[in-house]
């Protein structure tokens, strides 16, 4: 749906921030996205954008309501692998694992069918099933050659099913490849084969630290008695000095980002700005639902 050029800018603002923030500060990213639901509810991307902001703080009832609200407006099963791995994260893997049997997996692309394959595997072990588990992960893809997108994440979450049913060698087999195709570091899979093959490792900055306070102690101690005092020194006041900052604005993107978040809200930015009011706010989370426990998930 369209909206006025004024309320669509307001609502692009901050699902920049959303997409900004949702990996280092996702809390702050989830407060943008309450806003840009409560000014245009009834727009997908805002919907989806709620949805992920909820998942990445781990409030997947909430998550899964707004991902259910945009997969009717568009009808798409894209959202379909995260909504199973909500079920997950809501302590319902046998959900999840029925979602995996549906027939909207066949409609996915493949790295969609991929991280279905991801949550299911996850699932399996959520109920016990860490042979099942195993044989799930098993797959074309994974025993491809070639490196794509999802080719990391396939590797580490095999080798770990593996390592969690004590085959230690073919373990550290799948996280030495999953290593190999992780060029953008997504994966710890490197200190996973460090801690196979009995690596430790120093912390370089932290030994650093403790040989300044060391010499700091001893130049205390090597001091005459009576010069503990520390001489005042009077300098000369700098004219160009202001210690008064500007405080800086919260959204600091540019004009670029502005369009193209406003551009996902399908707004004309040349047409005459409406009245605000024509988008009702949304009355907080009507989903009933409560916050899933906080454990570590596979996908």
């Amino acid at each position: 749906m369209s909206l006025p050029k004024g309320l669509a800018e307001e609502v692009a603002c901050n699902l920049v921030m959303v997409a900004r923030l949702i990996d280092d500060e996702p809390e702050q990213a989830y407060a943008y996205s309450r806003i840009a639901l409560r000014l245009a509810s009834r727009v997908a991307a805002v919907r989806e954008a709620a949805g992920f902001a909820a998942y990445a703080t781990q409030k997947y009832s909430e998550a899964l309501a707004e991902f259910r609200a945009a997969r009717r407006m568009t009808g798409s099963v894209e959202l379909w692998p995260v909504m199973a791995d909500c079920e997950r994260g809501l302590g319902r893997p046998e959900r999840a694992l029925a979602m995996a049997g549906e027939p909207e997996v066949q409609k996915l692309d493949k790295p969609g069918q991929v991280e279905m394959r991801l949550v299911a595997a996850g699932a399996r072990r959520d109920m016990g099933q860490l042979d099942a588990a195993i044989v799930t992960l098993q797959s074309p893809e994974l025993a491809s050659n070639s490196v794509q997108p999802w080719t990391a994440r396939l590797r580490y979450a095999y080798a770990d099913a593996l390592l969690a049913a004590t085959r230690e060698d073919e373990a550290r087999e799948w996280f030495a490849k999953a290593l190999e195709a992780d060029k953008d570091g997504t994966t710890d899979a490197s200190d996973r084969l460090a801690e196979l093959d009995g690596v430790d490792f120093v912390d370089a900055m932290a030994e650093a630290e403790d040989d300044v306070d060391g010499e700091a102690v001893a130049t205390r101690a090597e001091r005459p008695e009576g010069s503990d005092a520390t001489e005042v020194v009077d300098l000369p006041e700098d004219p160009d000095f202001d210690d008064e900052g500007e405080e800086e604005d919260e959204f600091e993107g540019d004009d670029t980002d502005v369009v193209r978040a406003a551009e996902i809200v399908d707004v004309d930015l040349d047409e005459p700005a409406a009245d605000a009011d024509a988008e009702k706010p949304v009355k907080g989370d009507e989903s009933g639902a409560t916050r899933a426990p906080s454990g570590d998930k596979d996908a």
